[in-house]
This record gives structure tokens, sequence and C-alpha cells, in this order.
């Protein structure tokens, strides 16, 4: 049964690689995700501590659209061929303004992802995971990786949009946008589109752990507004967002 269960996540593995590859994008249910992810990595014990980092989290107050709907924390990593992925000391997080016309051409500083987060089992999980997949793609290189947490709250003051500046690229090799939680919400669509601007699929991240993976040099991502069912109720969206730049 163990055997078994390794040979198919080999298998899923190697789909998900060869989408990214020919598509330029892949769309993975979070059952699929576990079956390739450390097990320790995502007991109740280890996935809880992970996903209840993001409450209390600041409000992203560099919103240029005048929003509060965005919180948000960041760190930086780096990986180094051989070596394991080590934590940078704390910096801006940066984008041209060809990559982010809304909040772009500064540097803006984020309160840091909590050590206790970025160095527990599950956190640990996604970015040895993701490296290695990347690395399928691009072969053994130097990475500059950067993680967002993000929570999209929404309520009787309006919408809340997670890509506020539209159908974009990160200006990165490759992203991993994740589920973590989304509570009293509808929408919040993920698009892909080619750089001509066809659209090339759609859909949502809807259960923990859901899985944007993204060839960030070959396609557009954008995500509709996220509309409560209940507006007198908390509704908001929780990702994390983890991208990956050679060096």
């Amino acid at each position: 049964m163990i055997r078994t269960a390794r040979l198919n996540a080999i298998d899923q593995r190697r789909a998900l690689a060869n989408r990214l590859n020919t598509d330029g994008y892949a769309f993975l249910e979070g059952p699929i995700l576990d079956s390739m992810l450390p097990e320790d990595a995502l007991t109740p014990a280890s996935w809880n501590r992970f996903a209840a980092s993001w409450e209390g989290m600041p409000v992203d107050t560099y919103m240029a659209d005048g929003g509060r709907y965005r919180r948000r924390r960041f760190a930086v990593f780096s990986a180094t061929p051989g070596e394991t992925i080590h934590r940078s000391a704390h910096q801006p997080h940066y984008q041209a303004r060809d990559y982010n016309s809304l909040n772009g051409g500064i540097e803006r500083w984020f309160d840091p992802i909590d050590p206790e987060v970025a160095d527990g089992l599950t956190f640990q999980a996604l970015l040895g995971f993701t490296r290695s997949l990347f690395e399928q793609q691009a072969g053994i290189t130097p990475w500059h990786i950067e993680a967002h947490q993000f929570r999209i709250e929404t309520g009787p003051d309006g919408t809340g949009l997670p890509t506020p500046e539209g159908m974009h690229r990160d200006g990165v090799d490759y992203v991993l946008v994740l589920m973590v939680r989304r509570a009293n919400i509808h929408q919040g669509t993920t698009t892909i589109h080619t750089l001509n601007g066809n659209l090339l699929g759609s859909f949502t991240l809807t259960h923990p752990r859901d899985a944007a993976f993204v060839n960030d040099r070959r396609v557009f991502h954008g995500v509709t507004p996220v509309v409560p069912l209940r507006p007198t109720e908390p509704a908001f969206r929780d990702v994390l967002v983890l991208t990956y730049r050679k060096t």
C-alpha cells in the first residue's frame, strides 16, 4: 500500500511538471498535493499551527487605491545549489511598475513572517517541494524566493480584491498560490491568460491546499473579486504565495 501511494505520488508529480511545461500553469486539488508532501507536514497539529498564523496580520497600508481590505506578512529566502533553503535578512518587497501598475515602483516594508511559522514542518515542506518542482523545469540553479501571507477581507464596505492590479505577471520565474482558508465568500476565480491576452483556463481555489502553479514568464494570472455570502459576518480569503526568481 505504501509503495503504491509513493508510485502514485511520483506519477502525479510528473504530470504536474508536464502541465507546467506545456501549458504554463497547473491547478492542483488539495488531496493530490497532499500525496506529494511529507505526512508530518499535514498532521492536524502542523497544519492548524500554520493556518492560524494568518490571524491578526497587519493591514497592508501601501494600497494606492486607498483600500484597507488586505492584510499580509512577508519573508525572503535564498537557495544555493547543493544547499538547503536559508532565510535572508528582512528586506522590502519591490516590483517595477511594468509588473504592478497600482502599487509598484516603491519599496514596501511588510511585517516579517513569524520564524516559528517559517521554520515549521508545513512551511518547510512547501518550500522544499516547490524548489524541487521548479528545478525540474529550470535546472539546478540559485533562487531568490519570496513568501507572502495574504488575507483578503470583504464585507458591507465593499468587495475584496485579491489582485487589485488586475491581470499581471510578478516579474519572477515561477509562482505557487496555495489556498489556506476561505470563509463566508464566493467568487475569487483564478484566470490564466497568454501573453497575447487569450484565456487559457480558469479555476477557483476552494479547499485547503488547492494550489495554482504558474510559469510567470509565459502567462498572466489574476483573481476575480471576492464577495461575502453573509455581509454582516467575517468574510476572508487566506493564501500563501511563493515566488521563485533565478539569480
